[in-house]
């Protein structure tokens, strides 16, 4: 099933009310953001990649495809700006959306509250790669770094370092030791 059947059949999931016709023209807008050419790891594969993991909960879904909608490097406020996208899109499904932009909005930092079942799922299956073989998380890292081709180097260890060092509580032993290998490359550049 393409990318815009499944948006389509997870909003009906969801309980949509809007024609089918706009369903697939929401789909097909948030499509093209997630092709945006300068997405090299933020793209179809990585939502593809999140929907495969969240999809038997259709919020969840549908948080999925907002949490990065909006996506620019250089924009401290891409969560912020992709939840009101989103609220936006699921008005024009007759979807309510407050739950789906709180989710959203938790991709910010992935601090989640261990009760709160749907916000762990969209946080884990988020953060997934970073328990991939250490190929897949290498290939991770240079798509996001293609991202932040701007970024002077010394400016992105510093980030990058910030980043993971707040990723880091909570990661299981995989995910840890490719975080912490990173970290070790960043350290010694």
């Amino acid at each position: 099933m393409g990318l815009e059947s499944r948006f389509v059949q997870t909003s009906r999931q969801a309980g949509a009310t809007a024609p089918t016709v706009a369903l697939h023209a929401v789909a097909s807008e948030l499509v093209a953001r997630w092709s945006e050419p300068h997405r090299h790891y933020h793209n179809v594969a990585h939502l593809t990649a999140v929907l495969d993991r969240v999809e038997a909960d259709p919020i969840a879904a549908l948080a999925a495809w907002g949490h990065d909608a909006v996506y620019d490097p250089r924009s401290p406020s891409n969560e912020e700006r992709s939840a009101l996208l989103m609220a936006s899109l699921l008005a024009r499904c007759g979807l309510p959306a407050a739950e789906v932009m709180r989710l959203i909005r938790l991709t910010a930092g992935h601090r989640v509250d261990p009760e709160d079942r749907r916000g762990a799922m969209l946080a884990e299956a988020d953060l997934a790669i970073l328990g991939a073989p250490w190929p897949a998380y290498r290939s991770y890292v240079d798509g996001v770094r293609a991202e932040y081709a701007h970024v002077p180097e010394d400016m992105w260890r510093i980030g990058r370092t910030t980043v993971l060092e707040g990723l880091l509580p909570g990661l299981d032993a995989v995910a840890r030791a490719n975080v912490e290998r990173e970290l070790d490359e960043l350290r010694r550049s």
